[in-house]
């Protein structure tokens, strides 16, 4: 009997030490803890599998590993999947700007038949199906979950994701200096031969708007982007100018995650012809080659890594 006590104790005191180290989670309280946790859940797919941090890996600042990302039943994304970071300003989403919204934004990955492939009513349902989802739709927005609460919940979570803490913020705050070639690229960067300020400018280094930087020949580079909304001629191969922020921790590049690395890209920029012969409707100012020396490339990436929170930077 004594040793059965004495047992009993020592559980009940391990027990007891376990739990004053797990770990502490606040309450859901908010649209944006809601929509926190709603980010990762796998019941929002057709077969449980992916969520949206599936492809949106938040270690990654929020963008994905690979050209294209792995949807259910192994099917793969049309297009390569960009950060959700600094969206909150944003005008238009997707790479096609087909979203003038972040809530109508974030369901269209869980009805997409390559990303989560399940249509909004039946992921309404299956959170109504929860006990612990009614309870918190109840608790946030005073009602059960529908369509509208649910994209308002991401909505919310996503605007929360602004990184405004890297080494060029604390620059730009009189708070910390850059390098020489940091600072030689930065000159380049806003300069007349790199001219990468004409379509990267602003605080997240976007100007929103969309360009055919040349990667579009109707062959083997055929898709035709916002064309596919809009169905003008003239915007054959133009995609929306994606902002640098947390840049060097987002590869692949482009739409389709052709370029592996920021040298790449540059090399391209430098002499787009040398990789795209035949490109159609290629915006005017990719005409010219850029002619940066090895040494000038250099220096716009090393600005470029400035540009990275500094939560992301081990990632560089």
């Amino acid at each position: 009997m004594k040793t059965w006590l004495l047992s009993s104790g020592i559980f009940s005191l391990l027990l007891l030490f376990a739990a004053s180290f797990s770990p502490q989670y606040p309450p859901i309280s908010t649209k944006a803890a809601l929509g926190k946790k709603l980010f990762s859940e796998k019941i929002l797919s057709k077969d449980s599998t992916v969520s949206c941090a599936s492809c949106h890996k938040p270690a990654y600042a929020f963008a994905d590993t690979t050209a294209f990302s792995v949807g259910i039943g192994g099917k793969l994304t049309r297009r390569n999947t960009p950060s959700v970071l600094n969206m909150k300003n944003r005008p238009y989403f997707f790479w096609d700007g087909r979203a003038a919204s972040l809530e109508e934004q974030s369901l269209m990955p869980i009805q997409n038949p390559d990303e989560m492939g399940l249509p909004i009513a039946e992921a309404v349902q299956r959170l109504n199906a929860s006990a612990e989802y009614r309870a918190l739709f109840r608790k946030i927005f005073k009602q059960k979950p529908d369509a509208k609460n649910l994209a308002a919940a991401f909505a919310a979570f996503e605007e929360t994701l602004e990184t405004v803490d890297s080494k060029f913020d604390d620059w730009s705050n009189n708070l910390g200096k850059l390098t020489a070639s940091e600072e030689r690229g930065r000159q380049l960067f806003v300069g007349d031969k790199a001219k990468c300020f004409d379509c990267h400018r602003m605080e997240d280094f976007t100007t929103d708007e969309f360009k055919n930087i040349g990667l579009y020949d109707e062959r083997k580079l055929n898709d035709a982007g916002l064309y596919e909304i809009s169905k003008k001629e003239s915007d054959k191969g133009k995609f929306k100018i994606p902002g640098l922020r947390n840049v060097a921790v987002t590869p692949p590049y482009m739409h389709n995650g052709m370029f592996k690395t920021l040298e790449e890209v540059l090399n391209y920029y430098n002499s787009p012809d040398w990789f795209i012969e035949n490109s159609i409707n290629r915006d005017d100012a990719l005409k010219t080659p850029l002619r940066l020396t090895p040494q000038e490339k250099k220096d716009i990436i090393a600005f470029l890594k400035t540009l990275t929170d500094k939560r992301f930077i081990k990632r560089q």
